[in-house]
């Protein structure tokens, strides 16, 4: 920074480029990798998630991804058009809906474990640098999620 000077920070100097710039970067990264899965990064997530964790409705979902439901609707309805997902209905509440992957979205698990070794590898580092700098992700998401939401 430039502590001393009375000129603003450079673009280079912020924090939210850094970030903005690496998460442009990782996206492209994965783009053509998830292509030949026949899926989008946002699409991607949402597979990682339900591969940990099937039945989850959308509120859930969206909640793990820090996003309102009303823009997942699209993502989740065009994995059940590709035949990755379907949706069904809660037996404890008709009015929920239960997100269950289908054969070929349970398959497509194995391919998405190569994704991860990929990206990891081209990422050009090493396990303890990754887990390192996403611990530190993690304590600044949760001090901003404090600043964004504070305690009612």
């Amino acid at each position: 920074m430039n502590a001393k000077s009375d000129n603003p920070p450079t673009i280079a100097q912020h924090l939210c480029f850094k970030l903005y710039s690496a998460s442009l970067l990782m996206t492209q990264l994965y783009k053509p990798i998830l292509s030949a899965l026949n899926l989008t990064y946002p699409q991607y997530l949402v597979m990682v998630i339900l591969w940990d964790e099937e039945g989850l409705g959308l509120k859930e979902l969206a909640d793990r991804l820090g996003q309102d439901s009303g823009s997942l609707t699209p993502v989740v309805k065009r994995l059940e058009e590709v035949g990755y997902l379907v949706r069904k209905r809660h037996p404890d509440d008709v009015r929920s809906l239960m997100l269950l992957l289908t054969d070929a979205g349970k398959a497509l698990r194995k391919e998405g474990l190569q994704v991860s070794r990929q990206i990891v590898q081209q990422c050009g580092i090493n396990a303890g640098d990754a887990g390192n700098l996403m611990a530190g992700l993690d304590a600044l998401i949760g001090n901003l999620r404090h600043e964004v939401t504070p305690s009612l």
